[in-house]
């Protein structure tokens, strides 16, 4: 009952619709009263937000704050490997790790970028934009190289990444991203690929360097992961190009996406999407170079650990 007029609440109106649709037995009536109550719920829910926001307005800065939506990531629990972004420690790692040298622009990265042994079309054309992406890239021919042997041959002539996109049923189904000579290597899975062709109101890319954006990589794990990821671009973008990369960390989840942005009247900026688009989950952050028998591993993936809580991330 509502306290003011001793009427029924919206809430008590709904609960008593819901009890009342569960006890028909016809499927279409049930069926169609459901959708008659979703519709006043979305509609109450509409109204409930619409009369905050004239309220706010009214009081202005003394508006009382926006309630914050429980969402999966809001609800996550505290981490002891969290960081902050002005986290001095953090800073003072980031000057003496292996990526230093990339982000301060002390050197360029060489990139080698090939497939597993025997790679399908579907594998082929993923890497053909892959290598558009990174204009410091070049493609090698795998053939019957062992990884090892592959990455012998790649620290001589100086490269300093060594990306393989492997697959499974002939289609991709991971990445392998090895820095070189002394690593770090991770390993990726690899879903939810839509090429260039396959994007509506796609546009053509250039060769000039992208900007590159990390966002939201939150841990150390992350912050290693998102550093790694943004060590394989150039950190001097050529802004003529106008072409974005991101990274976005989402759940774990980290979305590749390129855009080219174009500015429009009255301020105003258009984003127009160049492909490829990927999703990638981190399987295993591996020290040193690419090594399945001796390596030593930092973080390796466990489901049966680590799936127990779904609002636990680790990125």
């Amino acid at each position: 009952m509502s306290e003011t007029t001793g009427n029924p609440s919206i809430s008590t109106t709904m609960d008593y619709h819901k009890l009342s649709i569960q006890n028909r037995k016809c499927k279409i009536v049930k069926r169609t009263q459901f959708t008659k109550m979703k519709h006043e719920k979305a509609k109450e829910k509409k109204s409930r937000r619409k009369k905050a926001a004239e309220m706010r307005e009214v009081l202005g800065d003394a508006a009382p704050p926006k309630p914050v939506p429980h969402t999966t990531e809001s609800l996550r629990p505290p981490d002891l490997t969290s960081v902050e972004a002005d986290d001095e420690e953090v800073a003072a790692d980031a000057q003496n790790d292996e990526f230093a040298k990339y982000f301060n622009c002390e050197r360029t990265p060489k990139i080698l970028i090939t497939t597993n042994k025997k790679s399908s079309l579907e594998t082929r054309k993923l890497l053909d934009e892959i290598v558009n992406v990174m204009p410091n890239s070049e493609y090698v021919k795998r053939g019957k190289v062992d990884m090892k042997d592959l990455v012998k041959e790649a620290i001589e002539r100086e490269y300093s990444h060594v990306v393989v996109i492997n697959e499974d049923m002939k289609k991709p189904n991971s990445i392998i991203v090895s820095h070189l000579p002394e690593g770090p290597t991770a390993t990726f899975r690899l879903t939810s690929v839509k090429l260039k062709k396959q994007l509506k109101r796609h546009g053509n890319a250039t060769r000039h360097r992208p900007e590159v954006i990390l966002n939201n990589f939150k841990t150390r794990l992350g912050h290693t992961v998102g550093r790694m990821l943004g060590s394989l671009f150039h950190m001097d973008p050529e802004f003529r190009g106008r072409n974005v990369v991101t990274f976005h960390n989402q759940r774990d989840f980290i979305f590749f996406r390129r855009h080219r942005y174009i500015f429009k009247k009255n301020a105003r900026v258009g984003l127009q999407e160049l492909g490829p688009r990927l999703t990638l989950k981190l399987r295993r952050l591996q020290k040193g170079t690419f090594d399945t028998t001796g390596g030593e591993y930092e973080w390796y993936y466990n489901h049966k650990q680590m799936d127990v809580n779904r609002r636990t991330f680790f990125l």
